[in-house]
């Protein structure tokens, strides 16, 4: 049967099946004969290379093999001759320790043999006799100056931090012990022995030897290893004490494969050992396999042959591709047909759709099969939007489609609607002529729905800004151009940006300087001082206004904004309710403490009228006992001026006291000063005294010695210890405790609270305690526990407490699960104890209240 070419449905030539299954057999066995018959002469010729390469890599690893096994042997044989000297060193050494622990030795004879011995080994530094006690008996040390002055005072500490551990180690062992080396960057490095010195299993000392690592080198390893070999003693952190070190980097092969670095062998020294070892290292002197010309001439003929075959391969490799070129375009322009997200439909100029890909149809719900040759309306059309859409089609066969494209509704086979938008270009053939329209259409479903939702959420974020009661604005910085305001900044300040400018000047942000962007290419921010932004930022300030006669809270902050440019952004929040708020409260407040004071003064008035009645009486009796005795000429001049003084004494006390009475009540405004704490806690005593004598209440004080001086309102301070001591005089004298118990305790001294220095007040009575149900309370406002009280007390205490900056506690004294009495702690900051000087510092008075 003859293969006759035919013409498919789009009018391309098309074989017969059998005929297209027999030319892509041929093709494809051709092309596998081709690349077979290429690659084989290069797999013979790497498989050359290799046998090559590895040839030379066998020999070159038993070269590096034989040197290994060469430095092993003789460095096995420099430690076997170091072993040996230091073992008969170490043999002398304990002949001359059992001499020594025996007593046969005196000391000059002890510096004898050591200098002796030293001499006879030039690596004994120092030789050391430290008895039982860790006392040094003796000590021969001729080489001791030899240390470098910068590092002699930290090798001496270290010397003698090792020279004790050892020591200690010794007495429990009773045995030789070698210490680790001592490095010393400007001096030799050191080695202690440790001998103990033992008389009858008796531990009767230590024999101190110290080793010079450098000359234990020189003296122990023979020259025939130093010649071949570089020798190195190494500490426990492989750090050079001695001899000689080769760098890896310096003797690598930097061509692989031959890159294995330096033969090496490192073995402990012993009997030293703890972290000494000896290192040899061999030099590299072959030239490797690298360095040989039989090698350099095998690889120029073996690039030779693969130069041609890589040429052989390119020729062959064009062929191919010349045999592929219509198979491999017609197939990727069909995948990238296939495999495209646009769908693409073609029009004849009829307006009959001629062509569609995979995506239209998979975008569509529709076959090509039932969209190729429909015409108008078409399957995907919505019924409701026939009308709309014709005339968009005679727009877009007579070329009237606006590049930005049109969007339109696409019904899918299953009924389901999706926003599409469809771009329309001419269709050119091959002779340039147009034969129709060439469409390609887009999913806009997600992206509609977002910017519907976007829109919606903008709606929303300016509906909430513009509804706030703060002011917002946002200004690019070093311009004058207002990027967003909302309606509260425009009803205050308009529509420019002056207002936010004040705003920053008053609340102490700094404006950076102006500048002329369209001058420079370069943005003026791309480098701004990120310590202007980070220390110099306001976080928040209070300002007035006096243009708009309000308090404003102002906060800003710096943000990048949509175009990139760095902005700072304003919040302005009207605080003026606030402020009157707080100045009323701090009236309030300030009216509350003197309150406080006129009732604390008249709830002790019967005691301050007790109080001032003794002093009165005095004088009534010194004057009547003065005026008889005068009527009568029986006195003298010195007993007359002896009544007059205890006179005057009396009406002295008695002024001090309504004087001291008066500076408490009268004081209103807080003034902070800086005041004496014992000076603070004398005064209050003294106010408290009189209620404590009324009461039967007897007080005991500790005031610790050389407290510094505080800034405090010592008014209010005073305030605060008066009522604490009244209340716990009120709980004794409620708890009708025996005499002996009716006890207040008063302690006043430095304490640590959270890591910081504070002045701490404690006042401790003897009472029955506060309820557990009242001491979540006590604080509280209005609340008490009084019949007659009104429940400030506590809660102003506090207040002026923590207007300090201080803590106030209250917690029960317990014994057992009975009250035994309450205890109330307050706090206030302590400044640097060493602030005040000693000469300001007032000495503490501590006296006791009688009862």
């Amino acid at each position: 049967m003859p293969l006759t070419p035919y013409l498919d449905a789009k009018n391309r030539p098309r074989l017969a099946p059998v005929a297209r299954l027999r030319f892509w057999w041929k093709a494809q066995t051709g092309q596998r004969q081709d690349r077979f018959a290429m690659l084989t002469p290069l797999a013979a010729v790497m498989l050359f290379l290799l046998v090559i390469l590895s040839a030379f890599a066998y020999l070159r690893f038993e070269e590096i093999a034989r040197e290994r096994e060469a430095i092993q042997r003789d460095v096995e044989y420099t430690q076997q001759r170091l072993r040996l000297r230091l073992l008969e060193q170490q043999e002398q050494l304990m002949r001359f320790a059992r001499e020594l622990a025996a007593r046969e030795l005196s000391t000059d004879d002890f510096l004898v043999r050591a200098e002796a011995f030293a001499n006879l080994f030039a690596e004994v530094q120092s030789l050391r006799w430290i008895d039982d006690k860790y006392q040094t008996r003796a000590n021969y040390d001729p080489n001791g100056a030899l240390i470098g002055a910068s590092s002699k005072d930290a090798l001496i500490r270290r010397e003698a931090e090792e020279t004790s551990n050892n020591f200690q180690l010794v007495r429990d062992v009773l045995l030789p012990i070698y210490s680790s080396p001592l490095k010393d960057p400007r001096g030799p490095s050191l080695v202690q022995l440790h001998l103990p010195l033992i008389d009858k299993t008796h531990f009767k000392g230590d024999l101190l030897v110290t080793y010079s690592v450098d000359a234990m080198f020189r003296y122990g390893v023979p020259d025939e290893v130093t010649s071949k070999y570089a020798i190195s003693f190494l500490d426990g952190q492989s750090q050079l004490l001695a001899g000689t070190s080769l760098l890896e980097k310096t003797l690598k092969r930097r061509i692989l494969p031959w890159a294995n670095p330096v033969n090496a062998y490192q073995v402990p020294l012993s009997p030293v050992g703890n972290g000494l070892s000896l290192r040899g290292q061999a030099y590299r002197t072959s030239v490797g396999v690298i360095g040989s010309g039989l090698f350099w001439l095998v690889m120029i003929l073996s690039a030779a042959t693969a130069w041609l075959l890589v040429a052989n391969w390119r020729h062959t490799r064009r062929r191919i591709q010349a045999q592929d070129a219509l198979v491999q375009e017609t197939a990727f322009r069909r995948a990238m047909e296939n495999s495209m997200l646009t769908g693409m439909r073609a029009l004849d100029m009829q307006g009959q759709i001629t062509y569609v890909n995979n995506a239209f149809c998979q975008m569509t719900g529709w076959a090509e099969g039932e969209l190729v040759g429909q015409t108008a309306p078409f399957p995907y059309w919505p019924k409701e939007d026939h009308d709309m859409l014709r005339g968009r089609l005679k727009e877009e066969l007579s070329g009237q489609i606006a590049p930005s494209g049109l969007q339109f509704r696409v019904q899918r086979k299953s009924g389901e609607l999706l926003e599409a938008r469809l771009y329309v270009s001419p269709l050119i053939d091959a002779f340039g002529q147009q034969t129709g329209w060439m469409t390609s259409m887009t999913d806009i479903t997600e992206p509609t729905r977002v910017r519907e939702q976007l829109a919606a959420s903008h709606e929303r974020f300016t509906a909430v800004l513009e509804a706030l009661d703060a002011s917002i604005s946002v200004a690019p910085l070093g311009s004058n151009e207002l990027l967003f305001a909302n309606k509260l900044y425009r009803l205050w300040f308009g529509a420019e940006a002056q207002g936010h400018l004040q705003l920053v000047a008053e609340a102490g942000v700094p404006a950076l300087a102006h500048s002329d962007e369209t001058q420079d290419t370069v943005d003026v921010f791309a480098g701004l001082p990120t310590d202007h932004l980070s220390e110099k930022e306001a976080e928040s300030a209070e300002i007035y206004l006096g243009s708009l006669g309000r308090w404003l809270e102002v906060r800003t902050r710096y943000m990048g904004w949509v175009d990139g440019r760095l902005a700072q952004m304003v919040i302005a929040t009207d605080i003026t309710v606030r402020r009157l708020a707080e100045e009323q409260a701090e009236v309030q407040a300030q009216r509350a403490q003197a309150s406080s004071r006129l009732i604390t003064m008249g709830e002790m008035a019967s005691s301050v009228a007790h109080e001032l009645n003794q002093p009165l009486t005095a004088i009534n009796n010194y004057c009547n006992g003065m005026v008889s005795r005068i009527k009568g000429d029986n006195i003298t001049q010195d007993e007359l001026l002896g009544a007059l003084e205890k006179t005057g004494r009396q009406a002295h006390r008695a002024g001090q006291i309504i004087q001291r009475i008066r500076s408490f009540v009268k004081r209103s405004e807080p003034n902070r000063t800086i005041a004496s704490v014992a000076t603070m806690v004398a005064e209050a005593l003294e106010l408290a005294e009189i209620e404590l004598r009324r009461r039967n209440v007897k007080l005991t004080q500790y005031v610790a010695p050389n407290l510094p001086n505080v800034m405090v309102d010592p008014i209010l301070i005073e305030q605060v210890l008066l009522n604490l001591l009244k209340n716990a005089a009120e709980s004794i004298d409620i708890a009708q405790k025996p005499t002996a118990l009716r006890l207040i305790k008063l302690r006043v001294a430095p304490a640590l609270v959270e890591d910081k220095p504070v002045i701490e007040f404690r006042v401790t009575d003897s009472g029955d305690g506060i309820a557990p149900e009242v001491m979540d309370k006590v604080y509280e406002a209005f609340y008490s526990t009084k019949t007659d009280g009104m429940g400030i007390g506590l809660s102003l205490c506090r207040s002026i407490v923590e207007s300090h900056l201080g803590r106030m506690k209250a917690e029960n004294i317990y014994n057992g699960s009975t009250s035994i009495g309450c205890c109330f702690t307050f706090w206030i900051p302590n400044p640097d104890p060493l602030s005040a000087p000693p000469a300001q510092r007032p000495k503490q008075p501590v006296f006791q209240v009688p009862p």
